[in-house]
């Protein structure tokens, strides 16, 4: 059979049955400014298999990699030490090419190690249950909003303003489609949250959920406690973000303060940078809500000789018998990134983890330290894990620009991430972990201050 196997007429034939009179109409969503009149203007229609590698090597030389340069960026994609044996168990064939576990009979393995990677995900975010993953942090985020509108029957999701701007992006492209209204505002550079002046100031009856970040985009960490009470006394949820799970290994847990559902990015453990992506995704949250939680989850069962087994236990997604009724249209796990973080959390172990974390969270305090030293920068957190935030006294993306050039990647300006707020221009975002040493440090500390003077 070809690939694609539909006619002419049969294209024609399924346009007309959706309403559409070409295969134009399917992309009016699409910006013009975005969408091609022709060829790529300055490329060669066509050229040979080596001249493209002897291309695409010239292009990538001019990256400057996380393992060549003292590298501080963080803000939702860190740099971590990734063992090696993550990376070979994972080559293993029967995982390596394993996808959709449909039939149990003949994927005792990828379920099990689903199966386990919902119990480390459970643990790690305090939650009764988990998912099988999602597709990253910012999809997962998301997923939590719609879930609590189907939950509480309500429409309006009020998002810290800590919550990480792609993660606001993403989830204002979603509630075009839905009908959602999200309260959304910038943060400001202190050392205070907007828990008690906005959030909880604005829950009211109509609000479906409040959606923290934990740590947050700058690097703060609060009690989400009084949130969560603040939230259930309207018979509203709180879903907390966790971008950095490494975190959890020092910090006390969403679920733990009563979030009612936690998710967020596990690229930090087993997944390395890798350019953006393939990232995973993070869910968990109360058993009650587990039949409104997205995607699959995998269940432990026994067979007709009472043995130990594994089942796909739910999947209430579109491609499935629930159809329209489905509760996400994310049609998958990231199967081998949740392979490679549970591998990794394996090998860690909750000891393993704390260790980690202290040595992260160490790391981040000496360099705070250090850098607070310089003519005119200002520590603006009063608490961080291994990131944090300084106000330059000048703005950052300059300096960002010129230490870069130099052959430091300092962190991330917030006027990057904020282009339209100028009242963040000033701020820059540092990251640190195991993979720092004390020379990094201070050859940032010694070219911060130049590039200040």
């Amino acid at each position: 059979m070809r690939y694609l196997p539909l006619t002419g007429h049969d294209r024609v034939d399924m346009l007309a049955v959706i309403g559409a009179s070409s295969i134009d109409d399917l992309f009016v969503d699409v910006p013009d400014v975005a969408r091609l009149d022709g060829p790529i203007h300055d490329l060669p229609m066509h050229a040979s298999e080596m001249a493209v590698e002897r291309h695409m090597s010239a292009l990538a030389r001019k990256n400057l990699t996380a393992g060549d340069a003292p590298f501080f960026l963080g803000c939702g994609a860190y740099k971590h030490h990734v063992p090696a044996s993550v990376d070979h168990l994972i080559q293993r064939g029967e995982f390596l090419t394993a996808y959709t576990p449909y039939q149990p009979e003949i994927a005792q393995g990828t379920l099990q190690m689903l199966f386990e990677f919902q119990t480390q995900v459970a643990r790690l975010l305090g939650t009764d249950v988990a998912n099988a993953s999602m597709y990253d942090g910012s999809t997962a985020c998301w997923e939590a909003i719609g879930m609590a509108r189907r939950i509480t029957r309500r429409g309006k999701a009020i998002l810290s303003a800590g919550l990480h701007p792609h993660y606001v992006s993403v989830a204002r492209t979603m509630a075009k489609y839905t009908g959602d209204v999200l309260d959304t505002a910038a943060p400001r550079l202190t050392a205070d949250t907007d828990f008690e002046e906005r959030l909880i100031a604005k829950i009211d009856d109509d609000t479906s959920c409040v959606v923290v970040q934990y740590p947050d985009i700058l690097g703060r960490i609060a009690d989400l406690k009084p949130l969560a009470d603040a939230c259930h006394a309207k018979k509203a949820l709180l879903i907390a973000v966790v971008t950095e799970p490494v975190a959890l290994g020092a910090i006390t847990s969403p679920g733990e303060m009563d979030a009612d559902i936690v998710v967020g990015e596990g690229q930090s453990i087993g997944v390395g940078l890798q350019f953006g992506g393939p990232y995973v995704g993070l869910f968990g949250c109360k058993e009650k809500y587990v039949r409104q939680m997205p995607g699959r989850l995998c269940g432990e069962t026994v067979d007709a000789d009472g043995r130990r087994g594994f089942v796909l236990t739910l999947s209430t997604r579109e491609q499935h018998i629930r159809r329209e009724k489905a509760t996400s249209n994310i049609c998958t796990n990231s199967g081998l990134c949740a392979l490679a973080f549970s591998v990794h959390m394996t090998l860690l172990g909750e000891a393993g983890l704390r260790r980690l974390a202290a040595i992260n969270h160490a790391g981040a305090c000496r360099a705070a330290d250090r850098l607070a030293t310089i003519p005119g920068v200002r520590l603006v957190n009063d608490s961080f894990f291994n990131e944090f935030t300084l106000d330059l006294g000048q703005e950052a993306r300059p300096i960002v620009r010129t230490l870069a050039d130099r052959g430091i990647l300092a962190g991330v300006s917030l006027g990057r991430l904020y282009p339209s707020e100028g009242a963040l221009a000033n701020g820059l975002v540092v990251a640190v972990t195991e993979t720092t040493s004390e020379a990094d440090v201070e050859t940032l500390a010694v070219a911060l201050e130049e590039a200040l003077a």
